[in-house]
Formats: C-alpha cells, sequence, structure tokens
C-alpha cells in the first residue's frame, strides 16, 4: 500500500518540486493550492485548501481522509513572503504573514493530528527558512513567523512523542523559485528614512533567490528526511554559507554575528 502524503502549497515552487520527486518515489501525493488548476498533473492529485480558512481546511482534510482514511505525512510548505522597514510595513500585512506562514500550519497540523493519533503514527514536517533563525533586516515579520514554527515544532514534538507522532523542521535557503515575485513588498517612499538602505537590500534579496538553488534539491532532502525512523529537530538544506550562518548564530556573541550581517546586507 503507498504511504500518502499530503502537501500544501504544492502548485509552484519548493512544494511543487517536493510532490513531483514524491510521486516518482511511489508515495500517493496530494497537493494543496488555494485555486487548484487541474485535479492531477505531474502525479501530484490537487485539493483545493487556503490554510488561512479554518472551514477550507476542514473540508480539505475531510476530503482526503474520505478517499484514503490516512495521512502519513504532512509537509506544511505553504507560505509567503514579506519585505520592508518594521516600522512601515502596514499592521494588516503584520497579521497577514502570520495567518498564512503561523497560524496557517497550525490549523493544518491541529485538523490532521486526530487522523495520526489514531493510528498512532504519521510524520509533519514543516517548511521553515533558514531566516527563521534569525532576524533579517527588512524581512523582519518574515523571520519572525518562520521563527515561530521552529519554536513551535520543539514544543509539538514532546507533547506527541506518546503517541508515535514525529515532527521535524527543515529550513531552506534561498532557492530559485517565484517566492519574490509573489512576497509583499512595502513600497520604497521617497519621504521614508529608510529609502535608500531599503532599496538596496531589496535587489540583494532579489538577487540572493534568482541564484538561489534548484527546489529539487528541497525535494530530494524531504524524501531522505522522511526515511529517518528518528529525525533531527532541525534540518538546514541550502548552500554552505547560509548553513554556516545558523552555526555561527549559535556560537558566536551576538554584537558579532550582527556586524556580520550588517556587512553582508551592506548597511
Amino acid at each position: 500500500m503507498q504511504d500518502v502524503v499530503l502537501i500544501t502549497g504544492a502548485s509552484s515552487g519548493i512544494g511543487k518540486s517536493i510532490g513531483v520527486y514524491l510521486a516518482s518515489q511511489n508515495y500517493k501525493v496530494y497537493g494543496t493550492s488555494r485555486n487548484p488548476k487541474q485535479e492531477e498533473l505531474n502525479g501530484i492529485h490537487f485539493i483545493q485548501l487556503d490554510v488561512t480558512n479554518q472551514e477550507s481546511v476542514l473540508n480539505a482534510i475531510g476530503t482526503l481522509i474520505q478517499k484514503e482514511n490516512r495521512i502519513d505525512y504532512l509537509i506544511n510548505n505553504a507560505g509567503v513572503g514579506i519585505t520592508g522597514p518594521m516600522e512601515e510595513i502596514p499592521e494588516e500585512e503584520q497579521k497577514k504573514i502570520f495567518e498564512t506562514n503561523y497560524f496557517g500550519p497550525l490549523r493544518v497540523i491541529n485538523t490532521v493530528l486526530p487522523h495520526m493519533r489514531s493510528r498512532r503514527s504519521g510524520f509533519i514536517i514543516n517548511v521553515t527558512s533558514i531566516a527563521g533563525h534569525m532576524g533579517l533586516p527588512f524581512r523582519g515579520f518574515y523571520s519572525a513567523s518562520k521563527g515561530a514554527l521552529e519554536l513551535s515544532t520543539e514544543a509539538y514534538r514532546m507533547e506527541l512523542k506518546a503517541f508515535n507522532i514525529k515532527m521535524t523542521n527543515v529550513a531552506p535557503g534561498d532557492f530559485a523559485t517565484n517566492i519574490a515575485s509573489g512576497r509583499y513588498h512595502a513600497p520604497i517612499q521617497d519621504k521614508s528614512p529608510y529609502k535608500d538602505v531599503y532599496a538596496k537590500s531589496l535587489k540583494l534579496m532579489d538577487e540572493h533567490v534568482d541564484h538561489g538553488k534548484d527546489p529539487d534539491l528541497m525535494a530530494k532532502s524531504v524524501f531522505a528526511i522522511m526515511q529517518n525512523s528518528n529525525p533531527k529537530i532541525h534540518y538546514k538544506v541550502g548552500d554552505a554559507t547560509q548553513k554556516l550562518s545558523v552555526f555561527l548564530k549559535h556560537i558566536l556573541p551576538d554584537k558579532v554575528f550582527e556586524s556580520l550581517l550588517l556587512k553582508h546586507y551592506k548597511l
């Protein structure tokens, strides 16, 4: 019998790459999208799901359970980006990023858990970000939303241990996806005190994504993690410099690490 995998945000980017690869490895893959354009593509069976809407989450999970009577793996991948000075991002946008990147995954997790617990089996992988390990300039709300999911995973793992349900984080660095075009950009305002430094940082961020790794690397990394019966709490996937940054964050004095980030972002 094929193991059933549910991947949120599977219509493009990292989610699509993971879905296509797992389907090629003989998993039964269901992918979600807010507006699916087809029922099946490249081995991924699509279900409509908006992680910001509880009713949508309940309907999607209910539909999948009705079809398969099980969910063996949940990969929480749906997410959006956001850039801008912390001071200038509208409160509405601040809340929206957390609705998608933090509360969204929690809605899906909490809806799937009773089904996994009834089988005393399940594996949940939360796709976070290397940015979630540190507060990055002009990406503060993105860092905060992904960092919140990283820490919540640590708590979930301990709470779920008795039910034989595994959970882990996998934090990608920069990958060549369409996240830059889809994220919220606070406008560069002529009268803003951040005008010049924000414009320079925005250009640098877009260049990082344009020259990012192939999403297939994430797909193969997630597949490898799925084979682990005792997964680590945190995984990092990306180029050596990005993974090194997380290590340095933990061993260097705070101000030394901050100075490295300032130099990197040319601030």
